[in-house]
């Protein structure tokens, strides 16, 4: 039987309390896991004797490894290849920003730049949205809560993370207990995140975002819209079909109400699919009533099968131009960083059978700077 990660909250909180030992306990094992990488369980001070049989028997300090850690060449963009101990791969992307030019330029900066890290919640994706790689892994597996938490941990030794979006492999949502857990384990100590510098992405599974915030108080909501009507939706994104679009507005409409915060809009550009002036009318109709960022994203091709084209340049700004003008809505256009190391948006992808990389993801612009 596998061993679990220590960074697994709520399995390392049951087996201390069948053994007798508090969980008050499980702040400072994460705190010294952190400050002394590669440490073995038995090295932690100041445990209660029965904690250490129950680390060694059950738990291991890390259960993941970075195998490849790939630079761009502007050093803005890091990806790490990560390897599960069941044999499987997902990818983590860090991008770096400065705080006065909106990205890292790579020059050292009093206080260095502030670092998004994109994490994965699951192997592949059962979601097979046509524009997006992942989706041609198929659906292997979820991870646990402790698999994503480590993430963050081996990229907090390359860059202090300071943001975390869940847009990397998988589907939050249909992995939603380990997502809840690994966000709980981000905020509290020793990570100390704050929840509004945490944002979850969705295609939209309805059920989940009506409990999102009561049991995630606090962090952001960024929904995979992609189209302005049903039917477009479904064409591009086949699981759409489960979750119609009303029910779904009616849903942020929902989560909003109880929050009261922006929801942002995930968009991705689609040459003559759904990037001409009357999609951008029906969508800035969609979002009347909703206090929202749209985030339009550049396709990024992912093989020479792709059935789609990036959209022109014009199309795209005469699809902000709309939003902006005449709706009033606040909309950005996704500057795409790391695409030399295959580290853009939609191209995240790891071949399981050669454990090699093959794709990235990424979110941007700085998801601190979207709420403004």
């Amino acid at each position: 039987m596998a061993l679990r990660s220590v960074f697994d909250a709520g399995a390392l909180k049951a087996e201390l309390e069948s053994a007798g030992v508090s969980p008050s306990f499980i702040p400072a094992i994460w705190k010294y896991m952190l400050q002394n990488p590669g440490c073995d369980l038995d090295d932690i001070p100041s445990l209660p004797s029965k904690a250490y049989p129950v680390l060694r028997s059950k738990f291991r300090a890390m259960t993941t490894t970075v195998t490849s850690a790939a630079d761009s060449k502007d050093r803005v963009t890091t990806k790490l290849l990560i390897r599960l101990q069941n044999g499987s791969s997902v990818e983590a992307v860090i991008m770096r920003y400065d705080t006065r030019l909106g990205k890292y330029d790579g020059k050292p900066r009093l206080g260095g730049p502030r670092s998004t890290l994109c994490v994965s919640s699951q192997v592949g994706c059962k979601m097979g949205c046509k524009f997006c790689a992942t989706g041609t892994m198929g659906f292997k597996n979820n991870l646990s809560s402790g698999e994503i938490v480590e993430q963050l941990v081996h990229a907090n030794r390359i860059s202090n993370i300071r943001n975390v979006v869940f847009m990397g492999m998988g589907e939050p949502l249909n992995n939603y207990a380990a997502l809840v857990e690994a966000v709980q384990t981000m905020i509290g100590f020793p990570f100390q995140l704050s929840a509004k510098k945490i944002t979850v992405s969705t295609v939209g599974i309805i059920h989940a975002i009506s409990k999102l915030h009561d049991d995630l108080p606090n962090v952001n909501l960024a929904v995979s819209l992609h189209a302005p009507d049903q039917d477009i939706r479904c064409q591009i994104m086949p699981a759409a079909r489960a979750f119609p679009l009303a029910r779904l507005i009616d849903a942020m409409q929902a989560y909003q109400n109880s929050s009261g915060q922006k929801i942002f809009i995930e968009y991705i550009m689609l040459d003559r699919v759904n990037d001409q002036e009357q999609h951008a009318h029906q969508l800035g109709k969609l979002l009347e009533k909703l206090k929202s960022v749209v985030n339009l994203i550049p396709f990024n091709p992912i093989g020479s099968t792709s059935d789609f084209k990036t959209s022109s340049e014009q199309s795209v700004k005469s699809f902000q131009r709309i939003l902006r003008g005449v709706y009033n809505i606040r909309t950005t256009v996704r500057k795409e960083m790391g695409q030399d190391i295959s580290g853009a948006c939609g191209q995240l992808v790891v071949n399981l059978s050669e454990q090699r990389s093959a794709g990235g993801a990424s979110l941007l612009a700085d998801i601190e700077d979207l709420h403004i």
